[in-house]
């Protein structure tokens, strides 16, 4: 019969533990041993246990039957699982536990093998399918499927809930029952893991597509943010439990919380600085570019980039591929600012910088390390698509082709280089202009090329003579590139691909600048 106290508490009598992370293990041992809790221990968690001299009994004491096969069966016995798995709550499950002479657990402290790691390690497929814990996800699963008689725990982090616990008589049913959450939780993660390296690894839906049948994403809410895109939407954060470290993980070194159109530009901003390997500043407002710009240092280019459009640069975001810099800081305090996120601060950057009370300020690595694709969410279902970098031959200027005009000089083709790269930032259609390597125009987020170019000349004004262009997509008719050269611009590069490619080659022709086709594309939506 159930022994349960106060609250649903059960006391903690009998513990299994089986960890394969054992930190904490042995001050986790020592406590349940001080409140006279049997424990009953596997492998190596037994043996650190008995080393540092506490009373432990081995599993295979009470199955009758050795580890065996390197340890891939250990646990896998009804000795171990109907002690887990018995409802105490109902007597005639106590009475067939003491037929079958077993004892229940009151409690299970287990973790599973490191499978992610080890295939961040880049473990060959035998060492990797080691790690496939089997064991271990069987008697979290039984344990947290059976959370009215028995608690279990999955993190070190929750050790010391289980001594607070047994000293108050247990665990409460409450308590239990989120306790099997996080357990399940914890397998469905793993489970994730798992398949989805199997699937990336064996494909066996080999189809030469490159994309899986199926896709498996586990992530954890990290924050509630105040509110949405607007004030009615409500919104939260979650960080992803796989793959690569990113925005979501960037430190908050001071400022207020975050919110969702931050994080959304932030991201944005991120994106444009790290297209560049020399220091970058992007300022960023809803998710389009305000200025890019390279500089022999970071102070340099965030001069550059904010005189591109200082009105609209007013509460906008900054990324930068580069530490802040104290010159750069005093730069950034002159100016209403959102956010600044960076790889890093100098001391004097950040001592100046907090005295800003509202401003965010977030440490952040390189964007998106190692990420090969990216998803968007659609009704009923998801888009996936391999990530729009800026390392395909048509990104790389020796491969452009010269399609009208002279050849450009080095600073011409350096200045071409920039606005092409930058153009992949601006939510299209995008016409980018820039001198000196930085934007001086921007016309981005137009349902027709002609008004993204006129976009592009009216912000620029008079810095559009002499300036380049670069186009994300072709030009269909050669109306949009003549309003660049009716602005002065002396250099265009662009995709090409237009039935009307002709059309639009003759217009530089006759106009004599510089017409280059890179035969990439950069749409951005």
């Amino acid at each position: 019969m159930s022994d349960e106290g106060l609250e649903g508490r059960r006391p903690i009598k009998r513990a299994l533990v089986s960890v394969y992370d054992k930190t904490s293990l042995v001050e986790l041992g020592q406590g349940l041993a001080a409140a006279g809790v049997e424990i009953v221990s596997t492998g190596t968690t037994a043996a650190v246990l008995a080393e540092a001299g506490i009373a432990v009994t081995k599993v295979e004491d009470i199955t009758g039957f050795p580890e065996c096969f390197e340890g891939r069966v250990k646990t896998l016995h009804p000795k171990v699982h109907a002690g887990l798995l018995a409802d105490l709550r109902k007597p005639s499950h106590a009475r067939e536990l003491a037929e079958l002479e077993i004892e229940p657990f009151d409690l299970l402290v287990s973790n599973l093998y490191p499978f992610r790691e080890t295939v961040a390690r880049g473990g060959v497929p035998d060492a990797v399918i080691e790690q496939i814990d089997i064991g271990g996800p069987s008697m979290v699963r039984g344990a947290a499927k059976n959370h009215p008689s028995v608690a279990v725990v999955v993190s070190p982090a929750r050790y010391g809930d289980i001594l607070d616990a047994v000293n108050l008589g247990g665990f409460t049913l409450d308590q239990r029952k989120a306790l099997a959450v996080d357990a399940f939780v914890h397998t469905a993660s793993y489970d994730i893991a798992v398949a989805s390296w199997l699937g990336n690894v064996y494909s066996p839906t080999d189809d030469g597509s490159g994309f899986p049948e199926w896709l498996g994403a586990s992530w954890h809410r990290a924050e509630v943010l105040r509110y949405g895109e607007n004030p009615h939407q409500r919104a939260a954060l979650y960080r992803a439990e796989h793959g690569p470290l990113g925005l979501a993980q960037a430190r908050v070194l001071h400022g207020k919380a975050m919110s969702y159109n931050n994080y959304v530009d932030t991201d944005a901003a991120r994106r444009a600085a790290y297209d560049f390997t020399e220091p970058c500043v992007a300022i960023i407002k809803h998710a389009n570019p305000c200025g890019i710009a390279l500089g022999v240092d970071i102070a340099e280019a965030h001069r550059k980039a904010h005189a591109c459009d200082p009105v609209s640069a007013y509460g906008g975001v900054i990324a930068t591929n580069r530490p802040v810099t104290l010159a750069l800081a005093e730069q950034i305090s002159e100016v209403f600012t959102e956010v600044v996120c960076a790889p890093g601060f100098e001391p004097a950057a950040l001592d100046l910088l907090t005295q800003k009370k509202n401003l965010r300020l977030l440490e952040c690595a390189g964007a998106h390390p190692g990420r090969t694709v990216e998803t968007r969410g659609i009704s009923g279902g998801l888009l996936v698509q391999t990530v729009d970098d800026i390392e395909s031959d048509g990104d790389d200027s020796a491969n452009w082709t010269l399609q009208a005009g002279a050849a450009a000089d080095l600073a011409t083709l350096a200045d071409l280089d920039f606005a092409w790269r930058a153009s992949r930032s601006a939510k299209s259609n995008a016409i980018l202009l820039a001198v000196d390597r930085a934007t001086v125009g921007v016309g981005m987020g137009q349902v027709n090329r002609v008004d993204a170019a006129r976009l592009a000349v009216w912000r620029a004004g008079d810095r559009s003579v002499g300036a380049v262009a670069a186009s994300d997509a072709f030009f269909p008719f050669a109306d949009g590139l003549q309003l660049l050269i009716d602005a002065g611009v002396r250099a265009v590069v662009e995709p090409g691909g237009s039935i009307h490619d002709d059309e639009v080659i003759e217009a530089a022709q006759a106009a004599g600048i510089t017409l280059y086709f890179t035969g990439t594309r950069h749409f951005f939506h």
